[in-house]
C-alpha cells in the first residue's frame, strides 16, 4: 500500500463551524459530514471511490496541471484548473457572516465555476450518498435545481447551469461564471447569482476580520494564521465542542490497523485548546469551548471519559464498516470510538487548569462567581478518588493500565490551579485539600524518576520513556533552569526524537505493536521544551524543520513518517494545528521577553 513517493493530502478544507467539507486538487469533494461532524457522510470517496459518492467538475480532456490556494486570511478555497483547451477557477465556501445580531452559518456549500482561459469543456457530477455508501439518493429534476431525497433527508442543488447537463453525458462549455449550491433541508429560493455574490463578498469579509483581530505576532505569521483557521474551522459552533479532526479511520500508518474515528471532542486535550486560543486572543471561541466542558463536568456526575460527542452524547459506541474498501485499502473502517470508555485520569486536571481563567481572570470571573467553589470541590474530590489508580493514559492503551506520570502530572496541575482559586477566594478548605492532592500527586511522580538515566519514565515501575513527559518541563513542574529538566530532555531526545525534528510518541510495544510513525503535536511540544529550558535557536530551527511536513496548503496531519516525510492519520489534526500555535507562541513571547511563560502556577 505504501508507494515509494511521499505521501501527501493533496486536498483543502472548507466550513462554517457547522460542517467541513475536504475539496481534493481535481475539485473533488471527497468528504463531507452532513448535518453534523459525526453523522454519515454524503461524500466519502476519501474511504471508498465507489460507494462514497462525489462532488467533482472535471475537464473533458483531463487535467494538465492543478493548484490549490486560499483567499489571504480566510478559508475560502479556490482551485485552478489547466487541461488542453484552457483554464477554470473553482471557488469553494461555505456561508459565515453576521447577520441579525448572530453568526449566519447554514448547512450550505456554494462552489463557483468561472474561466480563466480559453474555452474549457466541463463534467459537473454531484452524487451524494447516504447512511455511509450503503444507499444513493433518489435524484429528480427541477427547472433550476435537483432534488436530492432519501427517507427523511432531502438536499437540493440549485445552480444557473443547464439542469440537463446532470441527467444526460453532455459536456458544458465554460463561457461565463456557473453557480452551484448544494443545501440541506431548507431548499434554496433566492437569486443564485447575485445571492452566491454576496454570501462570497460577506464571507471574505467575516474570516479577514477574524484574522485582523487576533492576536498573532510576527514569528512565522502566515503559518500561524493558517493554524488558527483551521482550528476555528474545527469548532462546532452551537455547543463550543471542538473536534480532533473531521476525518475517520485515516491510518497512522499504512497496514497498521491503527484507523480510528476522531470526530468528537477530547476533554482531556482541552488545556492545549483553550491555551492555543487564548494565545490568538479569540475569547468568544474560548469561553464557548469552556462552556461546553462546563455543561458535560455538570451533567455527567460519574466519572469524566475522555472524550464525548459534540451534542455531550456518552456513548460513542464502535463499530466496523467492513463493506468500505478504507482509504488506499487501510481497514478497518471505525464508526465511534471505544476510547470513551477508558479510564483517563489526567481529565480532571485538564478539565480544571481549562477552566481556571473563568474563575480567576477578572475578564470572566464576575461571571462565574456562583458556582466556583462547587465546581473546583467537585473536580478534587474527583482528582482525591482516582489519584492511586492506574489508567489507559493519554496514547488510550486498549488492553493495559499503568500508573502514568502525564496523568499524575494533571492532577499536579488541576490540584495547583484549584489552590490558585482558593487563595484568591478565601476557601481555607478548599486550600488545604488541594495542597494535600498536590504532595501525593508530586510524590507518584517522583515515583516515575530514573536516576541512573536522569530521565522521568511513562509509569510507576516502567523503564520506557514517552514524549508526554515533556509536558514536565513546559508545566513548570520541573524549573525549565534546572539541570534536572534539561537532562530529562537530553534523555528524551536520545531514544524518541526522529529526523527533522520529529519526535515519537514512545517507542515500546503496544496493542498493536511498534508505533512506526511520529505524532507531529509531540514535536511542537518538543520545540516547546527546547524554548523552556533556552535552546532557543535550536527551538527555531526544529520549528522551521517542522514547517516542511504541512502540504500545499499548509495543513498538517496527525502522524507524520519518520523515514520519508509522509503524512499519515486523521486529516487535518486540530491538535498539530494546536500544537503549531503555542509552539510558536512560545518562541516569539521568549523572543520578546524570558519571563513571558514562566507558569501561572506558584511552585
Amino acid at each position: 500500500m505504501q508507494t515509494a513517493e511521499k505521501h501527501v493530502y493533496n486536498t483543502g478544507i472548507i466550513g462554517n463551524c457547522a460542517f467541513i467539507a475536504h475539496v481534493e486538487k481535481n475539485t473533488n469533494i471527497n468528504w463531507l459530514c452532513w448535518p453534523s461532524f459525526q453523522d454519515s457522510f454524503i461524500f466519502g470517496s476519501l474511504l471508498d471511490k465507489g460507494l462514497g459518492g462525489g462532488f467533482s467538475i472535471l475537464p473533458t480532456a483531463g487535467i494538465q496541471h492543478s493548484t490549490q490556494y486560499y483567499l489571504d486570511n480566510t478559508n475560502i478555497l479556490c482551485t485552478l484548473v489547466e487541461c488542453e483547451e484552457g483554464s477554470y477557477r473553482v471557488t469553494d465556501f461555505a456561508p459565515r457572516f453576521e447577520q441579525y445580531e448572530r453568526y449566519y452559518k447554514p448547512l450550505m456549500l456554494i462552489r463557483k465555476l468561472e474561466p480563466v482561459s480559453g474555452h474549457p469543456k466541463v463534467r459537473v457530477t454531484c452524487d451524494p450518498v447516504f447512511n455511509y455508501g450503503q444507499q444513493a439518493f433518489d435524484k429528480s429534476r427541477g427547472s433550476n435545481h435537483i432534488q436530492f431525497e432519501r427517507a427523511d433527508i432531502k438536499m437540493r442543488l440549485a445552480t444557473n447551469m443547464p439542469i440537463s447537463h446532470f441527467f444526460d453525458d453532455i459536456p458544458y462549455v465554460l463561457s461565463k461564471p456557473i453557480y452551484l449550491i448544494l443545501t440541506y433541508g431548507s431548499p434554496f429560493e433566492a437569486p443564485i447569482e447575485r445571492t452566491a455574490e454576496d454570501f462570497l463578498s460577506r464571507t471574505k469579509s467575516y474570516w479577514q476580520k477574524w484574522v485582523k483581530n487576533a492576536s498573532i505576532p510576527t514569528f512565522y505569521q502566515k503559518e500561524v494564521i493558517r493554524s488558527a483557521l483551521v482550528l476555528k474551522l474545527h469548532q462546532y459552533e452551537d455547543t463550543g465542542a471542538i473536534i480532533a479532526a473531521s476525518t475517520t479511520s485515516l491510518p497512522e500508518f499504512p497496514g497498521s490497523g491503527r484507523n480510528w474515528d476522531y470526530r468528537y471532542c477530547w476533554l482531556r486535550d482541552s488545556y492545549y485548546v483553550l491555551t492555543a486560543l487564548s494565545h490568538i486572543g479569540h475569547f468568544e471561541e474560548m469561553e464557548k469551548y469552556a462552556s461546553y466542558i462546563a455543561n458535560i463536568t455538570q451533567t455527567d456526575s460519574g466519572r469524566l471519559q475522555p472524550l464525548y460527542g459534540i451534542m455531550g452524547q456518552h456513548k460513542l459506541e464502535e463499530q466496523t464498516l467492513d463493506y468500505l474498501e478504507g482509504y488506499l485499502g487501510n481497514r478497518p473502517i471505525r464508526v465511534g470510538n471505544q476510547a470513551y470508555e477508558h479510564i483517563q485520569n489526567d481529565v480532571y486536571g485538564q478539565a480544571l487548569i481549562a477552566l481556571l481563567p473563568l474563575f480567576t481572570d477578572h475578564r470572566f470571573r464576575h461571571q462565574n462567581i456562583a458556582f466556583t467553589k462547587d465546581w473546583t470541590t467537585f473536580i478534587l474530590k474527583k482528582i482525591n478518588s482516582t489519584i492511586d489508580e492506574p489508567d489507559a493514559g493519554i496514547w488510550e492503551f486498549r488492553n493495559f493500565e499503568n500508573r502514568h506520570c502525564y496523568s499524575n502530572l494533571f492532577q499536579w496541575a488541576g490540584a495547583t490551579a484549584a489552590l490558585k482559586i482558593a487563595k484568591q477566594y478565601g476557601f481555607s478548605d478548599m486550600a488545604e485539600q488541594a495542597a494535600l492532592l498536590r504532595t501525593k500527586a508530586t510524590a507518584h511522580i517522583e515515583s516515575c524518576y530514573d536516576p541512573e538515566r536522569g530521565v522521568y519514565t511513562n509509569a510507576t515501575g516502567s523503564e520506557n520513556l514517552d514524549a508526554s513527559t515533556l509536558q514536565l518541563i513546559m508545566m513548570n513542574y520541573l524549573d525549565p533552569n534546572s539541570e534536572k529538566a534539561k537532562k530529562h530532555l537530553v534523555q528524551l531526545e536520545k531514544e524518541l526524537k526522529g529526523e527533522h525534528g520529529l519526535f515519537y510518541r514512545y517507542l515500546h510495544r503496544d496493542d498493536f505493536g511498534k508505533p512506526k510513525a511520529t505524532f507531529l503535536v509531540c514535536a511542537f511540544w518538543y520545540v516547546e521544551a527546547l524554548a523552556c529550558v533556552g535552546r532557543l535557536d535550536e527551538a527555531q530551527e526544529v520549528f522551521k524543520q517542522l514547517l516542511s511536513f504541512g502540504n500545499h496548503l499548509m495543513l498538517f496531519s496527525e502522524d507524520v513518517n519518520d523515514q520519508d516525510g509522509s503524512q499519515w492519520g486523521n486529516f487535518p489534526q486540530a491538535y498539530s494545528h494546536v500544537g503549531l500555535v503555542n509552539a510558536a507562541y512560545r518562541i516569539a513571547m521568549k523572543l520578546d521577553s524570558p519571563v513571558f511563560f514562566e507558569s501561572l502556577y506558584e511552585r
